[in-house]
Protein backbone atom coordinates (compact mmCIF):
# COMPACT_ATOMS: atom_id res chain seq x y z
CA UNK A 1 0.00 0.00 0.00
CA UNK A 2 1.18 3.34 -1.30
CA UNK A 3 1.54 6.32 1.39
CA UNK A 4 -1.43 8.46 -0.60
CA UNK A 5 -3.29 5.76 0.08
CA UNK A 6 -2.53 4.69 3.58
CA UNK A 7 -3.64 8.29 4.44
CA UNK A 8 -6.51 8.65 2.41
CA UNK A 9 -7.67 5.67 4.36
CA UNK A 10 -7.03 6.67 7.51
CA UNK A 11 -7.74 10.24 7.49
CA UNK A 12 -9.40 11.32 4.56
CA UNK A 13 -12.05 8.96 3.67
CA UNK A 14 -13.91 8.97 7.31
CA UNK A 15 -14.21 13.14 6.91
CA UNK A 16 -16.16 12.18 3.14
CA UNK A 17 -13.28 13.45 1.19
CA UNK A 18 -11.31 12.84 -1.48
CA UNK A 19 -7.37 13.07 -1.55
CA UNK A 20 -5.61 14.13 -4.59
CA UNK A 21 -2.34 14.34 -4.12
CA UNK A 22 0.39 13.83 -1.25
CA UNK A 23 4.09 14.90 -0.49
CA UNK A 24 7.11 14.99 1.90
CA UNK A 25 7.85 17.85 3.21
CA UNK A 26 9.79 19.50 5.86
CA UNK A 27 9.94 23.12 7.33
CA UNK A 28 13.00 25.39 6.21
CA UNK A 29 14.96 27.07 8.62
CA UNK A 30 17.76 29.56 8.21
CA UNK A 31 21.05 27.86 9.86
CA UNK A 32 23.15 30.05 11.42
CA UNK A 33 27.22 29.52 11.05
CA UNK A 34 27.73 29.29 14.74
CA UNK A 35 24.76 26.70 16.22
CA UNK A 36 25.54 23.18 14.89
CA UNK A 37 22.70 21.43 13.04
CA UNK A 38 20.70 19.16 14.90
CA UNK A 39 19.15 15.54 14.15
CA UNK A 40 16.97 15.05 12.14
CA UNK A 41 13.20 14.84 13.55
CA UNK A 42 11.62 11.49 14.91
CA UNK A 43 8.45 12.48 12.38
CA UNK A 44 7.42 13.00 8.51
CA UNK A 45 5.13 15.66 7.49
CA UNK A 46 2.94 15.38 4.83
CA UNK A 47 0.73 17.90 2.84
CA UNK A 48 -2.17 16.78 1.48
CA UNK A 49 -4.79 18.74 -1.02
CA UNK A 50 -8.31 17.40 -0.87
CA UNK A 51 -11.86 18.33 -1.96
CA UNK A 52 -15.24 17.45 -0.11
CA UNK A 53 -17.89 14.63 -1.67
CA UNK A 54 -20.28 16.81 -0.84
CA UNK A 55 -21.58 20.02 -3.01
CA UNK A 56 -20.52 22.73 -3.01
CA UNK A 57 -16.90 21.22 -3.31
CA UNK A 58 -14.40 22.82 -0.77
CA UNK A 59 -10.56 22.42 -1.22
CA UNK A 60 -8.48 21.92 1.96
CA UNK A 61 -4.69 21.58 2.66
CA UNK A 62 -3.56 19.53 5.52
CA UNK A 63 -0.81 18.63 7.66
CA UNK A 64 -0.52 15.29 8.58
CA UNK A 65 2.66 13.67 10.58
CA UNK A 66 3.98 10.07 11.15
CA UNK A 67 5.43 9.64 14.06
CA UNK A 68 8.70 7.53 14.05
CA UNK A 69 8.34 3.53 15.05
CA UNK A 70 4.41 4.13 14.31
CA UNK A 71 2.21 3.10 11.37
CA UNK A 72 -0.71 5.76 12.10
CA UNK A 73 -0.92 8.94 10.53
CA UNK A 74 -2.20 12.14 13.05
CA UNK A 75 -4.12 14.98 11.12
CA UNK A 76 -2.59 18.60 12.78
CA UNK A 77 -3.28 21.27 10.87
CA UNK A 78 -6.35 22.36 8.11
CA UNK A 79 -6.87 25.59 6.14
CA UNK A 80 -9.02 25.98 3.62
CA UNK A 81 -8.59 28.12 0.53
CA UNK A 82 -10.11 31.22 1.75
CA UNK A 83 -7.60 31.07 4.50
CA UNK A 84 -4.36 31.01 1.60
CA UNK A 85 -3.20 34.48 0.80
CA UNK A 86 -0.17 33.58 -1.00
CA UNK A 87 2.12 30.96 -2.63
CA UNK A 88 5.65 31.83 -3.08
CA UNK A 89 7.76 29.42 -5.46
CA UNK A 90 11.20 30.97 -4.21
CA UNK A 91 12.54 30.78 -7.67
CA UNK A 92 10.77 31.23 -11.29
CA UNK A 93 13.62 30.74 -13.08
CA UNK A 94 14.40 26.93 -11.82
CA UNK A 95 13.06 24.28 -10.55
CA UNK A 96 13.80 24.14 -7.00
CA UNK A 97 12.06 22.27 -3.69
CA UNK A 98 11.41 25.28 -1.87
CA UNK A 99 8.09 27.26 -1.62
CA UNK A 100 6.15 29.18 0.76
CA UNK A 101 2.57 29.53 1.72
CA UNK A 102 1.39 32.51 3.34
CA UNK A 103 -2.50 32.15 5.26
CA UNK A 104 -4.22 34.92 7.20
CA UNK A 105 -2.71 34.35 10.56
CA UNK A 106 0.57 32.58 9.53
CA UNK A 107 3.24 31.13 7.17
CA UNK A 108 4.82 27.92 6.51
CA UNK A 109 8.47 27.60 4.94
CA UNK A 110 8.57 24.35 3.18
CA UNK A 111 11.30 22.09 1.68
CA UNK A 112 9.71 19.10 -0.25
CA UNK A 113 12.06 15.97 -0.79
CA UNK A 114 12.22 16.28 -4.42
CA UNK A 115 11.44 19.54 -7.09
CA UNK A 116 8.75 17.35 -8.80
CA UNK A 117 6.75 17.18 -6.21
CA UNK A 118 6.78 20.71 -5.33
CA UNK A 119 5.81 21.43 -9.08
CA UNK A 120 2.79 18.74 -9.15
CA UNK A 121 1.69 20.62 -5.57
CA UNK A 122 1.75 23.94 -7.04
CA UNK A 123 0.58 23.47 -10.18
CA UNK A 124 -2.84 21.48 -8.90
CA UNK A 125 -3.01 23.97 -6.36
CA UNK A 126 -3.33 26.47 -8.93
CA UNK A 127 -5.51 25.00 -10.82
CA UNK A 128 -8.13 24.19 -7.89
CA UNK A 129 -7.71 27.96 -6.56
CA UNK A 130 -9.06 28.85 -10.27
CA UNK A 131 -12.33 27.06 -10.33
CA UNK A 132 -12.76 27.71 -6.73
CA UNK A 133 -12.96 31.34 -6.75
CA UNK A 134 -14.46 31.71 -10.45
CA UNK A 135 -17.21 29.79 -8.81
CA UNK A 136 -17.27 32.17 -6.12
CA UNK A 137 -17.34 34.88 -8.44
CA UNK A 138 -20.60 33.26 -9.85
CA UNK A 139 -22.20 33.16 -6.45
CA UNK A 140 -21.64 36.76 -5.52
CA UNK A 141 -23.28 37.97 -9.21
CA UNK A 142 -25.93 35.76 -8.70
CA UNK A 143 -26.78 36.35 -4.85
CA UNK A 144 -29.55 38.50 -4.13
CA UNK A 145 -29.48 42.15 -3.17
CA UNK A 146 -28.84 42.53 0.67
CA UNK A 147 -32.07 44.44 2.16
CA UNK A 148 -34.50 41.94 -0.54
CA UNK A 149 -35.81 40.04 2.41
CA UNK A 150 -35.70 43.03 4.60
CA UNK A 151 -38.44 45.52 2.47
CA UNK A 152 -41.15 43.29 3.30
CA UNK A 153 -41.06 43.57 6.98
CA UNK A 154 -44.38 44.85 8.45
CA UNK A 155 -44.34 48.81 9.86
CA UNK A 156 -43.56 49.35 13.68
CA UNK A 157 -42.92 51.70 16.18
CA UNK A 158 -40.03 54.80 15.21
CA UNK A 159 -37.88 53.22 17.87
CA UNK A 160 -38.00 50.04 16.46
CA UNK A 161 -37.25 51.14 13.12
CA UNK A 162 -34.38 52.96 14.05
CA UNK A 163 -32.74 49.87 15.49
CA UNK A 164 -34.20 47.73 12.79
CA UNK A 165 -32.01 50.54 10.28
CA UNK A 166 -28.86 49.84 12.32
CA UNK A 167 -28.93 46.16 12.22
CA UNK A 168 -29.27 46.47 8.24
CA UNK A 169 -26.58 48.36 8.28
CA UNK A 170 -24.23 46.54 10.40
CA UNK A 171 -25.48 43.76 7.77
CA UNK A 172 -24.80 45.60 4.84
CA UNK A 173 -21.29 46.53 6.34
CA UNK A 174 -20.08 42.60 7.10
CA UNK A 175 -22.17 41.31 3.73
CA UNK A 176 -19.54 44.05 2.01
CA UNK A 177 -16.40 42.39 3.66
CA UNK A 178 -17.48 39.30 2.99
CA UNK A 179 -18.54 39.90 -0.83
CA UNK A 180 -14.67 41.66 -1.08
CA UNK A 181 -12.88 38.45 -2.99
CA UNK A 182 -9.27 38.09 -2.05
CA UNK A 183 -8.01 35.46 -4.78
CA UNK A 184 -5.03 32.91 -3.71
CA UNK A 185 -1.89 35.25 -5.30
CA UNK A 186 0.52 33.10 -6.85
CA UNK A 187 4.44 34.73 -7.01
CA UNK A 188 7.52 33.39 -8.04
CA UNK A 189 6.51 30.39 -10.00
CA UNK A 190 7.23 28.94 -12.98
CA UNK A 191 4.90 29.78 -15.94
CA UNK A 192 4.63 26.49 -16.94
CA UNK A 193 2.94 25.53 -13.47
CA UNK A 194 0.17 28.46 -14.16
CA UNK A 195 -0.30 27.70 -17.93
CA UNK A 196 -3.28 25.39 -18.66
CA UNK A 197 -2.56 22.37 -16.93
CA UNK A 198 -2.15 18.90 -19.12
CA UNK A 199 -2.20 15.47 -17.31
CA UNK A 200 0.52 14.55 -19.81
CA UNK A 201 2.58 16.85 -16.99
CA UNK A 202 1.10 15.09 -14.01
CA UNK A 203 2.19 12.29 -15.21
CA UNK A 204 5.44 12.90 -15.82
CA UNK A 205 5.83 14.62 -12.23
CA UNK A 206 3.90 11.35 -10.70
CA UNK A 207 6.98 9.37 -12.23
CA UNK A 208 9.75 11.51 -11.42
CA UNK A 209 8.43 11.27 -7.93
CA UNK A 210 7.86 7.08 -7.88
CA UNK A 211 11.36 6.85 -9.34
CA UNK A 212 13.10 9.22 -6.53
CA UNK A 213 11.29 7.47 -3.87
CA UNK A 214 12.35 4.23 -5.01
CA UNK A 215 16.24 5.56 -5.39
CA UNK A 216 16.32 6.62 -1.61
CA UNK A 217 14.70 2.92 -0.30
CA UNK A 218 16.99 1.13 -2.40
CA UNK A 219 20.31 3.37 -0.95
CA UNK A 220 18.73 3.26 2.06
CA UNK A 221 18.29 -1.03 2.29
CA UNK A 222 21.96 -0.87 0.88
CA UNK A 223 23.26 1.18 4.07
CA UNK A 224 21.53 -1.00 6.34
CA UNK A 225 23.09 -4.11 4.93
CA UNK A 226 26.68 -1.97 4.61
CA UNK A 227 25.87 -1.30 8.26
CA UNK A 228 25.34 -4.87 9.39
CA UNK A 229 28.16 -6.25 7.83
CA UNK A 230 30.27 -3.90 9.15
CA UNK A 231 28.95 -4.67 12.54
CA UNK A 232 29.33 -8.07 12.10
CA UNK A 233 33.09 -8.22 10.84
CA UNK A 234 33.97 -5.86 14.20
CA UNK A 235 32.32 -8.02 16.75
CA UNK A 236 33.65 -11.35 15.32
CA UNK A 237 37.60 -11.51 14.54
CA UNK A 238 38.42 -13.83 11.58
CA UNK A 239 38.70 -17.57 11.78
CA UNK A 240 42.43 -17.41 11.27
CA UNK A 241 43.11 -14.83 13.80
CA UNK A 242 41.40 -17.07 16.26
CA UNK A 243 43.48 -20.38 15.27
CA UNK A 244 46.88 -17.76 15.76
CA UNK A 245 46.13 -16.36 19.23
CA UNK A 246 45.63 -20.64 20.47
CA UNK A 247 48.60 -21.68 18.75
CA UNK A 248 49.94 -19.18 20.43
CA UNK A 249 48.87 -19.57 24.05
CA UNK A 250 49.28 -23.63 23.93
CA UNK A 251 52.62 -23.46 22.69
CA UNK A 252 53.26 -21.04 25.44
CA UNK A 253 51.15 -23.27 27.71
CA UNK A 254 53.88 -26.28 26.73
CA UNK A 255 56.74 -24.06 27.30
CA UNK A 256 56.32 -23.18 30.71
CA UNK A 257 55.36 -27.39 31.56
CA UNK A 258 58.45 -28.33 29.11
CA UNK A 259 56.40 -30.85 27.73
CA UNK A 260 57.19 -29.71 24.17
CA UNK A 261 60.20 -32.72 23.57
CA UNK A 262 58.24 -35.50 25.55
CA UNK A 263 54.78 -34.61 22.85
CA UNK A 264 55.94 -36.71 19.92
CA UNK A 265 56.82 -39.94 22.20
CA UNK A 266 53.25 -38.99 24.02
CA UNK A 267 52.00 -39.31 20.85
CA UNK A 268 53.63 -42.50 19.56
CA UNK A 269 52.35 -44.37 22.80
CA UNK A 270 48.98 -43.68 22.27
CA UNK A 271 49.00 -44.67 18.83
CA UNK A 272 50.15 -47.97 19.69
CA UNK A 273 48.06 -48.29 22.09
CA UNK A 274 45.16 -47.94 19.84
CA UNK A 275 46.48 -50.30 17.56
CA UNK A 276 46.70 -52.98 20.36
Amino acid sequence: MTIQSAISRDIFTPLHEKLLTVIEVRKRRRRLTFIPAGRKGDYITFLCLSVTNKKPTQVFITKVKQFEFSPQFERRSHWSLDQLRRVDGIDPDKDSPEFDLVFDHRSDQWVTASSAEKCMFIQILYHLCQQYWESQRELSVTAPPVGQKLTSTPASTPASTSTDQTTVLEKKKKKKSHDVLCPTEFVNCQSKLLGDACSLNIIIYRWKIFLFRMRNSMTSSQEQRHSQKVGMSSSSPPAQSIMGTVGRRASQVFSERGDVKQLPENVQKFAMKQRD
